[in-house]
């Protein structure tokens, strides 16, 4: 079985793994490919790249931007962000190797205002938590256990992570979530990781500590992004003019988070149809999702809809912490195998991309030469194998 995976995020946003590491890591599971997929930057892609040379795993090069969707028919709901309404998380994927500082620099100021975001929310926590004796600091606390000097991206992941080491300082690891985040704040706590906080040994402690916050404290600090979202429109004029495959990420109704970092909640579902079909004539050229995370019956109506409107299918299990597994096992049900052979197409695009920006995947030139779909997913997985 050749297991893929073009969702893997490193120290440039959030992750234990620097981009050598996460390359190397994914060999060692079994992965034949690698896909780079940080928030906000692309600063680590030549080290995932050349990492992957050495490592003999073949890479691709993504990016995962916070958008904007005021002024479309899908204003005021909730997509796939699930702490924010009007805003959804848009993929770009296979970005050509010459187009990597375009979006890099692009990006500058989104960081800056993310990280500035950031700041207000550790305050306000700090606030929060001062009376139980926990204080936290962004300058000394959350910016140093990101990469944001080196064009990384500071997260929500960063400064819960940080109060997760300052709430193990006080309260120590293990046992259960700390008692008083139920006591005081009536924190709702999952059975799964309820259990995973009170195992013996408590392994990845400050990890699970993370997505219980995430999952059930955001709403307590969160303040909405604001300057920091790029437009849905102007996402996709950037993909094109890098000559990326842009992607709306599906994350379907939540009923028991695979990674206890999400609530249970209804998403995207109720007005998929609709949703895909905007997507398709809006300009998305893709639509990824996580075979993982959701239903067969979710999934079989997402490989139908993408069917109906032409999208190229992308898949990626979002790896961002030290005990997920590099490797979907569902992709080795036959119904899945389509999406190896367009992660290979997806190599073979950026491959083809970065030597000449018209031969790339979704070019004119090249839609003009092959109109179907998935005629260009075999030209291309043939490239991609190839190289």
């Amino acid at each position: 079985m050749e297991y893929v995976n073009n969702h893997i995020h490193t120290t440039y946003s959030f992750s234990p793994y620097t981009p050598e590491q996460a390359v190397f890591k994914a060999r060692e599971a079994g992965l034949r490919t690698a896909g780079i997929m940080d928030h906000d930057s692309v600063a680590g892609a030549w080290e995932f790249i050349n990492a992957g040379k050495r490592a003999g795993v073949a890479t691709t090069v993504g990016i995962e931007i916070r958008c904007s969707i005021a002024g479309t028919p899908f204003e005021g709901r909730k997509l796939n962000n699930t702490d924010q309404a009007s805003v959804a998380y848009l993929t770009m994927h296979g970005i050509p190797h010459g187009s990597i500082s375009l979006v890099q620099d692009y990006m500058a100021p989104y960081r800056a205002a993310r990280a500035a975001r950031g700041r207000k929310m550790t305050e306000r926590l700090d606030g929060i938590f001062a009376p139980f004796g926990v204080r936290l600091d962004f300058d000394r606390d959350v910016e140093p256990i990101s990469r944001f000097a080196a064009g990384g991206t500071i997260t929500e992941r960063h400064v819960l992570f940080a109060l997760a080491s300052k709430l193990i300082e006080r309260f120590g690891a293990g046992g259960g979530p700390p008692d008083f985040l139920v006591e005081k704040f009536g924190i709702h706590v999952p059975k799964g990781i309820r259990e995973k906080l009170a195992a013996p040994g408590a392994q990845y402690y400050q990890y699970h500590l993370l997505g219980l916050l995430k999952g059930n404290f955001m709403e307590k600090f969160y303040i909405d992004a604001g300057e920091e979202l790029i437009h849905a429109s102007d996402f996709l004029r950037l993909s094109e003019e890098a000559g990326a495959i842009s992607a709306y990420p599906y994350l379907g109704d939540v009923a028991d988070s695979v990674t206890g970092d999400k609530k249970d909640s209804k998403y995207e579902d109720a007005f998929l149809d609709e949703l895909v079909a905007w997507a398709a004539s809006v300009g998305f050229r893709a639509l990824t999702y996580m075979p993982a995370r959701n239903t067969r019956a979710q999934l079989e109506r997402v490989i139908a809809l993408c069917e109906r409107h032409g999208l190229f299918q992308i898949s990626g299990e979002d790896i961002n912490t030290p005990f997920q597994n590099f490797i979907c096992p569902a992709l080795a049900e036959p119904c899945f195998a389509h999406l190896v052979s367009a992660t290979w197409a997806l190599i073979g695009h950026e491959k083809a991309a970065s030597e000449n920006p018209e031969r790339g995947m979704f070019t004119r030139q090249t839609m003009a030469k092959d109109p179907d779909l998935y005629e260009r997913i075999a030209i291309y997985e043939k490239i991609g194998r190839a190289n």
